[in-house]
């Protein structure tokens, strides 16, 4: 059997009196596209935070591969192959967009000029931001911004793309544009784990959904069938996420 590309074992994490991870367990094959929903205050930025190297956990493992992470920085980690996005897109606004895939070429994944600006150029052609490769950042809708922040993290070359709400904020249509390119990403084979509130996106694009609450995972399977999980609905208090679905698609 392959080594998941992404294993976390009994991972804990409490701020105070509130837990963001209880002796959580998980696992992503590689390749694989897994959805993360869940409450506000779940612990699901958090998790991120832990498998990126920003948040030390209190207690368990991190593996990327076979090989424990836990203790490795976030640059050492982006290294290693985990790229990510955040919720509020953190572009350097005065870089042109081609500049800003560049830097994370370069700083990410330790590439040099003309591998560096050919990774950037492929990277643009495949979040559809090739045209506006010269545009300032700060002059970018929030649909650009969007792609821009995926683009970003696809700049470092990662094999594990972490995704944390990447289409909140975004009309339908904007929407159903960024879903496209995360299913073209995945098509060619790159690890996905997403965020998202705009749950009906995931559906469109991921085969495995979990729920956190707590800290903890309290549903973990095929996504419409997550969303139709009891204790799911009780978390999003009887109206359930954005899904898209009405009672007997969810059912």
């Amino acid at each position: 059997m392959a080594e998941p590309l992404l294993r976390l074992e009994s991972l804990s994490k409490s701020f105070g009196q509130v837990t963001v991870a209880k002796d959580l367990a998980l696992s992503l094959d590689p390749g694989e596209a897994l959805g993360i929903v869940g409450p506000n205050g779940a612990g699901k930025t958090s998790l991120f935070a832990m498998i990126s190297g920003d948040l030390r956990p209190d207690a368990g493992t991190v593996w990327l591969d076979g090989r424990d992470v836990t203790g490795v920085p976030p640059h050492a980690r982006t290294r290693a192959g985990i790229g990510r996005t955040y919720q509020v897109p953190r572009p350097f606004t005065h870089l042109s967009v081609f500049e800003n895939v560049l830097v994370c070429a370069h700083q990410g994944a330790g590439l040099h000029g003309k591998q560096a600006w050919s990774q950037a150029m492929d990277v643009l052609e495949r979040t559809g931001l090739a045209d506006l490769a010269n545009t300032a950042a700060g002059r970018l809708t929030l649909l650009q911004r969007k792609r821009l922040e995926v683009a970003r993290a696809l700049g470092t070359g990662p094999r594990l793309l972490l995704l944390d709400e990447v289409a909140g904020g975004l009309t339908e249509p904007e929407v159903a544009e960024l879903v496209e390119v995360i299913r073209r990403l995945h098509a060619e084979g790159l690890g996905i784990v997403w965020i998202e509130h705009v749950v009906h996106a995931l559906v469109k694009t991921v085969a495995r959904m979990i729920c956190l609450a707590g800290g903890d995972v309290v549903a973990d399977g095929e996504p419409v069938a997550v969303l139709a999980d009891a204790k799911v609905r009780e978390l999003y208090l009887g109206a359930g996420p954005e899904t898209g679905l009405t009672d007997e698609e969810g059912s």
